[in-house]
This record gives structure tokens, sequence and C-alpha cells, in this order.
């Protein structure tokens, strides 16, 4: 019994987020809402992180669908179409 309770934990889905980036001040650097990990824009290792999925609309960006490594959470990162050159 015990491994069928098991299964069933690792089966959850993972707790979803998302995080407006035109309400972000600074360079972009947000905390997972679930652990509070800093998920940086420079940081490119992934060693917080992992990119799923960017999403796009025509050419431009709309948003990213990041998952936290710690706690497995996924991340909305939207808001990118207020960032003009």
């Amino acid at each position: 019994m015990a491994s069928c309770t098991l299964m069933t934990l690792k089966m959850k889905k993972p707790e979803s987020f998302t995080i407006d980036l035109s309400n972000v001040e600074g360079s972009g650097e947000v905390t997972c809402p679930k652990c509070g990990i800093k998920i940086s824009p420079d940081d490119q290792t992934e060693e917080t992180y992992t990119i799923l999925k960017p999403v796009m609309k025509g050419e431009n960006l709309e948003r990213i669908v990041l998952q936290c490594k710690r706690c497995m959470s996924r991340i909305q990162l939207t808001g990118f179409s207020c960032q003009h050159n």
C-alpha cells in the first residue's frame, strides 16, 4: 500500500504561478513564489530553473514557462510586450 501512496504523490501536478514582469522593477530578477529561490535572467547555467517553453505571438515573445528545480513549480513569466526598444 505504501508504494501506491508514493506513486500518487509523485504523479501530482506541479503548482503553477504567473509573474508579470511589467510589474517587476530592476533587471527582471524574480523569486519562486513557492520556495523563494532567486531566478535571474543573468543566470544562464539553469542551475535553479529550467526553461520549458518560450511562447511566441507572431514575432513577439508572449511568455516563457520555467520550472523551478528546487520545488518543481512551473512559473509563467509574462509582460514582455511592455518592453520597447
